[in-house]
This record gives C-alpha cells, sequence and structure tokens, in this order.
C-alpha cells in the first residue's frame, strides 16, 4: 500500500484496500502466516491470497462481519506463543459469521493497521454503497469552508489567488508548518501538471490544504467516534468526553460550547458538527493538555507542618555560571524567587566600607553587596508564592559587619521577618498556611546557655572544601568536612527562630535530643551515605526535622545531583544549581509545578506518618500501597524543531521519543520508540509502553524527544510531569527546550490510561494471564513480634486482610473478563466497554435483544427473545460482574470498620512497645526488630484500609458508567431512560475518611 499520500478520508481507505496490503494472519499456536489481503473491487468481499483454500474459500463477505476490534482482543491473540513480540497498536481482528469467528490480523503499521480498521467499518455500515455515499457527502462542510476562505481572498473572483497569498492563508491555519514546505508543496502539484506560473487555483488550493493540513491519526480518532461520519455531533463528542477523556457531568450543552469554540465553519457551528479541524484545533488547544488543570492553583493540605512538605530550593543563588570563577549577580535571585523558589541561599562576607558581599569564599566567582540582594529579595519575595521564603545564610562576616546585616534585614524586610520564638511544649514546626507571607532565617544560633553578645560556634564554609580539594590549600584530611570558628553577634542570632542550624551527629542521637526547629544541613555525599546505608532510619528523621541537602563543592560546573535521590528519603530542602539546565532542573522544575508552583508540595502519607514503613531503596511494591499500571501510547510529534547545537546538518530531522519514569527505584524505567527517518514535522510513532508504577506520590513522567542524525547535539525537546498531574486520555505533550522555554508549536500526541495492578502476578501481560484465583493469590502478610498480646491483635487481622483482597480482586477479575468478552483490553472502562458490545445488542431490524434495567440500584440485562450463544456469555459474565460489584459495596463497609478497629486496638501498644517488649524478654536486635514489624503491620492495615476504600469508590464509578452508557446508546430497559444513578440503600455511600487519631497518628 503506497505510504508517501495522506489518509484523510474514508474514500482514501477503500482505495488503499482494494489495492490491498500485505498482512500477517494469526492463528493458534503460535502460528503466522504472511498473505496478500484486499478488498474485491465490488467491495462485497475481503480476500487474501495465497491460500490452501480454493479462491472462494480465501474470503469473507462484507456483510458477515459482525465488528471490528483494534487491538490483541481476541481469544486467539491472547493464546498465541508469540503475542508478546506483536505490537497492540498494529493488530485487529474481523469478527464474521453467525458464531463469531475471528480473523486475526497484524499490520505492518499502525497506520495500515488503521486503514483497515476505518474502511472496514465505514463498509460494514454503508456496503456496497459506501462510495457513493462518501462521493455524496464527501466532507462538503469542509470543503465548503476551505472555499470560502479561497473566496475571501480572491475578492475580484478571477478564479486564482497568489502563491504568497495561498501559503499565508494555509499558515494562518497552521502556524506550525513552515512557509517553505508549503511552497514546495504548491510547486510540486503544479510541476506534476506541467504548469507554468505562480497563480493558484480553488482546486488547487483545497488540495493542498487537505494534504497538510490533516492528521491522518485524529482522523482515525474522529471516525472512531463518529459513527463512520466525516464529523462528531454533540452526542459523539459527549460519548468522546466522557468514554475516553474522563469527562465528567457532560451534557449537550458542554459539546456545543466546544463545538462552537473550535469549530471554525458557520456550518459546522450551526449544525453543532465538529469537523476534522475543529475536532484537531481542540485536541491541540490547552484544554486538551496532558497536565491537569486543577494542579496550576494551590491544591494540597497546607496546614500540616513545614517538615511534612518538599521545598523548592535553591543552593548558590547568587551564581548565575559556575561556582569557581562564575560571575555573581542579583538576577540569579529574581530568577529563583520567579520560578517558585523558596529557599535562597547567600553566603556573607566581610565588604569593603563596612558593606557585607556575597560570593563562594575561596574562589575567584564575584561579588555583589548584601543590601542589594536583601532589596530584590523584598521586592520578589512572594512574588510567585505567598508561602514563607527561607534563606539559607552562610554566614562568615566579623562581628562588626554582621551587625550591619541585621540592620539591613530589619530595616528592608521589616515584618516580614519571622522572629517568633519556637514553643517548646509543642513538637512540630507551624505550616505554610500560618506562614504566609513571612521570612525565615535559617542560620547558626547561640546556644540558650550563652550569656554573652559572642560566642564561639562552627559552620560549614562550601567554598573552603571546594578550594581544599581542588590542591588550592594544604590539608591532613581531604574527606572530612572543614570547619572554621567565628563568633556569632546576639542581634543576629536574634533573627533565626525555628530554622537554628545544627550539625548531625547520628540518626539515634538526633531522635533523643534535636529540638523540632533546629535544621541539619548534608552534604549530597553523606546524604547519599545515609540514603543507602539507613534508608528508614533518614525518612523517620524527616518525618519530624528539616533537611538540607546541599551539592557536593566537587562540583565546580555547578551540575546538579538528582534530587529524587533524597526526595525518596523525605529530605525537604533540596539545594539545585538553578543556573545549569537539564535533567535533574527539568526533574525539580516539573515536581514543583504539581501544586500551583507555589514551592511546597506535600510528601507521600507513608513518608508523614509517624507509624509507617517505608525504605527508600525498596526495588519492590511499597507496604500499603496500591501500584498502578500507566500505559503511555505516543502516538505522533508536530514541529519538532532542529536541535540547537546542530549547526552543521541540514533541516532534517530523524525524532525518536523516550519515555522515562523517575521515583524510588523500584519505578525507575525507560522506554523508546523507534526512530522515525527525515519527518520532524508529522512523525507517527504508534508505540505503546506500560509501566508500573509503585508509589505514584513520589513519581515523574517525563518525555524527551532526540534526534537519532544528530552533529553535535540530539536535544530536541522534552517534558516533566508529576504522575499525580497526568489526564487521561488524549493529550498534546508541550515541548520544552533544554533551558525550559516553550518550544513554539511542537508537541507530542499521546494517549494516557492508568489502571490497578489486576491480580496479584508481575503485570506484564494482559487479561487471563494476569488473574489468579484464590488458590494462588497473594495475601498481604502480617510478621510476628513475639510479643504475645500485640501478636494476638493481629492475628484478628489476618482473616480481615484475606477478605477484604478477595472482594477487591473478585471486582477486578470479574471486570477484566467482561472487558474481554467486549473485546477490550484492561485500559479499557466499563463506559468503552458498554459502547463496544451495543450494536451487538440489536437485532437485524435495530430493535434491541438485549435491554438493561436501569431502575434497580444494580442494572440488570434481560435477554429478550432467542439470542445467539456468544451473547448469552456475555449477559452471563455481565451478571458475574454485577454480582462481584455487589458483593464489594454491601461488604466493604463492614471489613473497612474492622481493619480500622484492629488498627486503632495495635496503637494502643505504640508508646508503650519498648516496655512491654522488654517484659517479653526481647533484648536488642530482636526488640529492634519486633518495632519494625510492629511498623511494618501497621502500614499494611492502614493500606489494606486504604485500597478497599479506593476499591469501593471505582465499583461506584463503574455502576456509573454502565448507567450512564445504557441511555447514551438506547439499551435501558423502556421507563427506565430518566432513572437516576441510585445509590443501593447506605452501603453505597461513600466510605468516609477517618480521622487521623483513629490510625494512631
Amino acid at each position: 500500500m503506497p505510504t508517501e499520500k495522506k489518509i484523510s478520508s474514508a474514500s482514501d481507505c477503500i482505495n488503499s484496500m482494494v489495492e490491498g496490503s500485505e498482512l500477517k494472519k494469526v492463528r493458534s499456536n503460535s502460528r503466522i502466516y504472511h498473505r496478500y489481503f484486499l478488498l474485491d473491487a465490488d467491495m462485497q468481499s475481503l480476500r487474501w491470497e495465497p491460500s490452501k483454500k480454493d479462491s472462494e474459500k480465501a474470503k469473507i463477505d462484507i456483510k458477515s462481519i459482525k465488528e471490528v476490534r483494534t487491538g490483541k482482543n481476541t481469544d486467539i491473540f491472547r493464546s498465541n506463543g508469540i503475542s508478546d513480540q506483536i505490537s497492540e497498536d498494529c493488530a485487529f481482528s474481523v469478527i464474521y459469521g453467525e458464531n463469531y469467528e475471528s480473523l486475526d490480523l497484524v499490520a505492518n503499521s499502525a497506520d495500515i493497521a488503521n486503514v483497515w480498521v476505518t474502511g472496514l467499518r465505514y463498509l460494514i455500515s454503508y456496503g456496497k454503497h459506501t462510495l457513493d455515499m462518501l462521493e455524496s457527502s464527501q466532507d462538503n462542510m469542509r470543503t465548503s469552508w476551505v472555499s470560502q476562505m479561497f473566496s475571501e481572498i480572491d475578492v475580484d473572483s478571477i478564479g486564482h489567488i497568489t502563491l504568497c497569498n495561498a501559503v499565508q492563508c494555509i499558515r494562518n491555519l497552521n502556524p506550525g508548518l513552515k512557509t517553505s514546505k508549503i511552497e514546495l508543496k504548491f510547486k510540486e502539484l503544479h510541476k506534476s501538471k506541467d504548469k507554468a506560473g505562480t497563480e493558484v487555483t480553488k482546486e488547487e488550493f483545497i488540495e493542498v490544504f487537505h494534504e497538510l493540513c490533516t492528521r491522518p491519526e485524529i482522523y482515525f480518532l474522529l471516525v472512531q467516534f463518529s459513527s463512520n461520519k466525516e464529523f462528531l455531533d454533540t452526542k459523539d463528542l459527549m460519548m468522546f468526553l466522557e468514554a475516553e477523556q474522563g469527562v465528567a457531568h457532560i451534557n449537550e450543552e458542554i459539546s456545543l460550547e466546544i463545538i462552537h469554540k473550535y469549530e471554525p465553519s458557520k456550518e459546522g457551528q450551526e449544525k453543532g458538527w465538529l469537523s476534522i479541524d475543529g475536532f484537531t484545533n481542540y485536541l491541540m488547544s490547552p484544554d486538551c493538555y496532558i497536565f491537569d488543570p486543577e494542579h496550576k492553583k494551590v491544591c494540597q493540605d497546607m496546614k500540616q507542618p513545614l517538615s511534612h512538605y518538599f521545598i523548592n530550593s535553591s543552593h548558590n543563588t547568587y551564581l548565575i555560571e559556575d561556582q569557581f570563577r562564575g560571575p555573581s549577580d542579583i538576577t540569579g535571585y529574581i530568577r529563583a524567587l520567579k520560578m517558585g523558589c523558596r529557599s535562597v541561599e547567600l553566603d556573607v562576607w566581610d565588604g569593603p566600607d563596612n558593606e557585607p558581599v556575597i560570593y563562594t569564599g575561596h574562589t575567584m566567582t564575584s561579588q555583589i553587596v548584601f543590601r542589594s540582594v536583601i532589596d530584590i529579595i523584598n521586592k520578589y519575595s512572594f512574588f510567585a508564592s505567598e508561602y514563607p521564603l527561607i534563606l539559607c545564610v552562610e554566614n562568615h562576616c566579623s562581628i562588626k559587619q554582621q551587625k550591619v546585616m541585621v540592620q539591613h534585614m530589619k530595616k528592608i524586610l521589616g515584618d516580614k521577618l519571622y522572629t517568633a520564638s519556637p514553643n517548646v511544649e509543642e513538637s512540630y514546626l507551624p505550616s505554610p498556611d500560618v506562614l504566609k507571607g513571612r521570612i525565615l532565617i535559617k542560620a547558626k544560633k547561640l546556644s540558650s546557655n550563652c550569656s554573652g553578645v559572642e560566642g564561639d560556634v562552627t559552620d560549614e564554609d562550601e567554598g573552603a572544601e571546594m578550594s581544599q580539594r581542588l590542591g588550592k590549600e594544604n590539608v591532613e584530611q581531604p574527606n572530612s568536612v572543614p570547619v572554621k570558628r567565628f563568633q556569632l553577634c546576639k542581634e543576629l542570632s536574634e533573627l533565626v527562630s525555628i530554622c537554628k542550624s545544627v550539625q548531625f551527629k547520628e540518626f539515634q542521637v538526633s531522635f533523643q535530643v534535636q529540638k523540632y526547629w533546629e535544621v541539619c544541613s548534608f552534604n549530597e555525599v553523606l546524604a547519599s551515605k545515609y540514603a543507602n546505608e539507613n534508608p528508614g532510619d533518614f525518612v523517620n528523621y524527616n518525618k519530624r526535622f528539616l533537611a538540607r541537602v546541599f551539592p557536593s563543592p566537587m562540583r565546580i560546573d555547578s551540575s546538579n545531583m538528582n534530587p529524587q535521590d533524597f526526595w525518596k528519603c523525605g529530605c525537604q530542602i533540596v539545594a539545585m544549581n538553578f543556573q545549569t539546565p537539564g535533567l535533574m532542573m527539568d526533574l525539580n522544575i516539573g515536581w514543583f509545578r504539581q501544586n500551583g508552583n507555589c514551592g511546597y508540595v506535600l510528601r507521600p502519607a507513608i513518608m508523614r506518618e509517624e507509624v509507617s514503613f517505608f525504605s527508600a531503596n525498596t526495588k519492590d511494591s511499597v507496604p500499603g500501597v496500591s501500584p498502578q499500571l500507566l500505559h503511555i501510547k505516543i502516538i505522533s510529534g508536530q514541529n519538532f524543531p532542529k536541535p540547537k547545537g546542530s549547526g552543521a546538518k541540514g533541516d532534517v530531522v530523524d525524532p525518536y521519543v523516550y519515555v522515562e519514569i523517575h521515583g524510588i527505584p523500584a519505578d525507575c524505567a525507560e522506554q523508546r520508540t523507534k526512530t522515525v527517518h527525515q519527518n520532524g514535522d508529522a512523525p507517527i510513532f504508534d508505540e505503546s509502553f506500560e509501566f508500573q508504577i509503585n508509589l505514584p506520590e513520589l513519581a515523574m513522567v517525563r518525555f524527551v524527544v532526540l534526534d537519532d542524525d544528530y552533529i553535535g547535539d540530539e536535544f530536541i525537546g522534552q517534558y516533566t510531569i508529576p504522575f499525580e498531574c497526568l489526564q487521561t486520555g488524549y493529550r498534546h505533550v508541550p515541548l520544552q527546550s533544554l533551558t525550559g522555554e516553550v518550544l513554539a508549536h511542537a508537541s507530542l500526541f499521546v494517549h494516557v490510561a492508568i489502571t490497578n495492578r489486576r491480580g496479584g502476578g508481575k503485570p506484564h501481560k494482559r487479561g487471563l494471564s494476569v488473574r489468579k484465583g484464590k488458590k494462588s493469590r497473594e495475601y498481604a502478610s502480617l510478621r510476628t513480634l513475639w510479643i504475645k498480646t500485640v501478636d494476638e491483635v493481629f492475628k484478628n487481622a489476618q482473616p480481615l486482610i484475606r477478605d477484604a483482597t478477595d472482594l477487591r480482586e473478585n471486582m477486578q477479575n470479574a471486570v477484566v473478563s467482561f472487558k474481554e468478552l467486549c473485546g477490550l483490553s484492561s485500559v479499557a472502562n466499563l463506559m468503552q466497554c458498554m459502547l463496544a458490545v451495543s450494536p451487538r445488542f440489536l437485532g437485524p431490524d435495530n430493535t434491541p435483544l438485549v435491554v438493561l434495567n436501569l431502575s434497580e440500584p444494580y442494572p440488570t440485562m434481560e435477554l429478550q427473545g432467542i439470542v445467539p450463544e456468544v451473547l448469552k456469555k456475555i449477559v452471563t459474565t455481565y451478571d458475574m460482574m454485577i454480582q462481584s460489584l455487589k458483593a464489594l459495596i454491601e461488604n466493604a463497609d463492614a471489613v473497612y470498620e474492622k481493619i480500622v478497629h484492629c488498627q486503632k486496638a495495635a496503637m494502643e501498644f505504640h508508646e508503650h512497645l519498648h516496655s512491654i517488649g522488654t517484659k517479653e524478654g526481647l533484648k536488642e536486635r530482636k526488640l529492634q526488630k519486633a518495632v519494625e514489624s510492629f511498623t511494618w503491620n501497621i502500614t499494611i492495615l492502614k493500606g489494606q484500609a486504604d485500597l478497599l476504600k479506593y476499591a469501593k469508590n471505582e465499583t461506584l464509578e463503574n455502576l456509573k458508567q454502565i448507567h450512564y452508557a445504557a441511555v447514551s446508546c438506547g439499551l435501558n430497559k423502556p421507563g427506565t431512560e430518566n432513572a437516576e444513578v441510585q445509590k443501593p440503600r447506605r452501603s453505597l455511600e461513600v466510605i468516609p475518611e477517618k480521622a487521623n487519631d483513629e490510625t494512631g497518628e
């Protein structure tokens, strides 16, 4: 099949099918045959050759085709031994005959598969009259609109316009198109017609517009939801928004608003029709970006202690290049504060004329006056965020100039300075909400028992350490942190309130003696050591205290550490070199977008709860956290620029895409697409990937576009987004440059779906292979403490965990079984399932063979006369699914309450666990192991209760989807079309959140 011509209509699909394509025919037992398939010229049958059968048997009548299924969603595909090697996006199945047999096919590309699926679906709808129907209604609305645009330019009605005007008009409609490409397309058209001159006729204008402004991947999507029309009406659009985009509470008025906003033709706006151009406009608009707009504003709880948040933090904020020779400039502070940074660094030294200066000591970096920096901080401190700003003051000044520092800060910052003494009766820092609009000073502070104006304190000196390691000074112990002794004035000490800098000794000492208002700073090397050797202790330490991690002074080029290495340990202040772009800053910028870019992100619950088991280096699923499956399909790219550093090569780009997952070690992964050669304007990738995300609250997704044919530089663009901010459905990803600027008109088109992990095994295979029955089901296990009274409580909880797991997984497995019979993968939702089976439920005269009784709390399917066995099987599987949904809804409350009761009973032992264990004869390691097992068990119980609650909410959503889809498809039993989604008795109410005290927090 020729691939040069872009598919932009059903006619193109039909014509390509008549020419034919090589497809792989899949049979059971790993057998695959290469065959040439083609549509008969009379469009009555689908044939293939060569075949051992005679030519009359190697065909399927179009009339006998029941449906065309995309993906690997038949029994033959699922049972084929090499199914894993077949691309989901290239596979499709033709279901035909009274017995619903399947012809399972694999195309050489997703594009070719789309052509056959689209063409066959049109043929099923319109039969041999398909082409006549298409020609009579061939894109009339679109053609009329394009003709109208031509006429507006051809004001004198002379029948042609200048090439310049034609190019400009098309570029106005599609700004991402290059002028040179449009000109070339017109010139090629004229050359093929042996036409001289540069005038463009209406027919030529329409042809080039169709060729350049039609995105086939969006056309195929449109016809999938348009009931085989060349446009979407309001009901089609509603179905797309509900079933694919996950938009709730959709009605025809909302659909009309979208059509009026994005449909370019007046005819479409008046009739309520969305053409391919309007649909493209909508999908490319911010309404369909991948980033959830809910996260563009502060959306997290800001009333928790400061230590419960990650804080956007800058290192050596005054530098705009490297940290050894680079210039210092106040623009560094302006940039960081405008980007939402909430912790900036000031290295202050004695300067001339009794004015302190800021620079990296013992280096050749330039200096800036302290007062001017405070001026800038005062001006921009709350430019991007109203939440507290922390000034990390590294003080190296004499007493005299320290007093000048204090004068400047008091005079310039005034009431913004937070100097209230910490409340010794409390145990946690104030919340960001309480500290709104305040500036906190993090610095060394005189000890409370120091009576004099001055006192000897120690401080870390990054500049000295770097200088020493570079051989600038002789030191006996190059690996030790250099310490400088200096004197601190009382006035500066009094400005430090709840961010007093202290030196870290070891975890057990800190747990016993460190005050909640004391902050420790960790060199990246030391922090990495603790992250690897004491991951659990590090997480527990950061539940209560603020920890700041700064880059190794050996990073003289101001490169950045990976912030995820320390976020996974709960470290709140991971200081980044904002002046250095690249992967690490992409992660930092992307991460802090998720809460309105306010500079504060609430840490995962498992890192905040007083009793919870979490190790930063876990390489498996996290206790009590439900793993998620992230399904990402990279469909296409748009308007990729040349890599900036590749000036020596031409305009050709050979792009490919990496999808990276950043998070805890168990989640880190990457996959790449194939390379699309010599196409940076509109490359089609059509590749799907699947990732298991074990701790979604700490995961990020990064899309990176690279050039496979590069000289000097391969980077084209990237976009980094927290997992929690992903919008599912068909989305565009706006690409950014290396330095974070949006690349004009450059984007990726993707499909995103998120599902729960099915069954107990590794989720790399779909369908039946991932479902486990009760005999092989894996249940979360509780550990034995060898403390009899406590173990007795946990012993009572074990059968409850089994009950909760059975309720959840029985429901999930039943839903997956129903999806499979509907011919869909586990990625689909139940609304999509109902849409898929609705045509099968209609008889020859369009009367329903099956209806749904929506008057009952749990919709039942009722047969309307004699139906084929395959439909009976669907009805039976549906009934089994409804029973599992009902069982979960009606039993979840009781099981949930009992689990919470066990958790609460166990937590009564928490404060005295050490003494109880000692009385039971446990010592040292055994006692420590018992405490760890207690924490594990509490985490499991809380997690199991949460999972049951989420499963119930998912079940309620499933019932709503069944109801809405039945009404939309007209499958509801007469008289129930206006029935509301009812709540079956009290137990259908969503299980409420439990107060913290009930879980022992």
